[in-house]
């Protein structure tokens, strides 16, 4: 009776608002078109795909190509490589964008702070070729960081060349490209903090740091546990585009991660279906990993996105 009344109850509130469900039809259709529909493709990943023969009548070979990708010699440092590249990037990265909208906040002229966001903002609107480009010339054995370290060494250090330097390289361009634009989320929240709540702090003793830990952070943790979730989800997606143009012959070892290994096979090489099964692969590691972080989070008590 309970169902029924519920059920009931909702169909009313559509006939009622029906208007509303009108205007978000054309939303759920182009997702359901170009999010779901082509996940029809992933059955490739489970075949000998043919382009002549098409998905369907391709033979069917199961986890034939899983198995060939995880007993492969270079699976282990492939996916390693992606895991520490995305760990060191979420951990190093994540609370800077917390430290800028923190500092942003307490910057009190709104001309000053106005020219500060505006350049603490523009490197995430450079393309990423750009990026990649400026990364190789300024790191160039006669680039402009060579010549300065050349004042204090005898021989310039070829950055690019050696896979040692690549993650840092690779996190480093990353947190000064995005992390302004990712503080925007943490200064609109922190633009809705009672400002009397620091009055009040302030009247009684309280530091300028206690006043940001027991107020300013306070108020950023439920975002920044969503955002924490969504960094998680998307761990293994690091970024093909800059991780491939970064890469050399010589730092392979630190710079192949599984997204370049899918463009180089699947694409490249052509062989679709083992592609496919890798990228699949990925993808099903970046949901688990989503639903685990959500789950710890939730067990904490803390913001969930379900």
């Amino acid at each position: 009776m309970v169902l029924d009344k519920k059920k009931r109850s909702r169909l009313s509130y559509i006939k009622k608002n029906y208007l509303l469900y009108l205007f978000l039809a054309p939303a759920v259709i182009l997702v359901f078109t170009f999010n779901y529909v082509p996940m029809y493709g992933v059955l490739i990943a489970f075949k000998d795909f043919s382009v002549t023969k098409g998905i369907m009548g391709s033979d069917w070979v199961g986890f034939e190509h899983f198995h060939s990708f995880l007993t492969s010699p270079n699976f282990y440092q492939i996916f390693m490589n992606t895991i520490k590249l995305s760990t060191f990037e979420l951990l190093i990265g994540f609370p800077v964008p917390v430290i800028l909208a923190i500092m942003l906040n307490q910057v009190r002229k709104s001309s000053i702070k106005k020219n500060i966001q505006l350049v603490i903002y523009a490197p995430y609107f450079i393309s990423t070729v750009v990026l990649a480009g400026m990364v190789f010339i300024f790191l160039s054995p006669s680039g402009p960081i060579n010549s300065f370290l050349t004042l204090f060494i005898n021989s310039p250090i070829s950055f690019m060349s050696d896979p040692d330097y690549f993650r840092t390289i690779f996190i480093a361009s990353g947190i000064w490209q995005g992390a302004g634009f990712a503080s925007i989320v943490y200064v609109a929240a922190l633009s809705n903090t009672d400002p009397q709540l620091h009055d009040a702090a302030t009247i009684d003793g309280a530091s300028l740091l206690q006043r940001i830990w027991h107020i300013d952070f306070q108020v950023l943790k439920p975002v920044m546990a969503v955002l924490f979730i969504l960094s998680i989800g998307g761990i293994m997606s690091i970024g093909f585009e800059k991780a491939y143009l970064l890469q050399t012959s010589m730092n392979l070892p630190a710079s192949e991660i599984i997204d370049t290994y899918v463009y180089k096979r699947g694409l490249i090489a052509g062989d679709w279906s083992f592609g496919a099964a890798v990228g699949l692969f990925n993808t099903i590691i970046g949901l688990v990993l989503l639903v685990t972080a959500n789950g710890v989070v939730k067990k904490l008590k803390g913001e969930t996105l379900y």
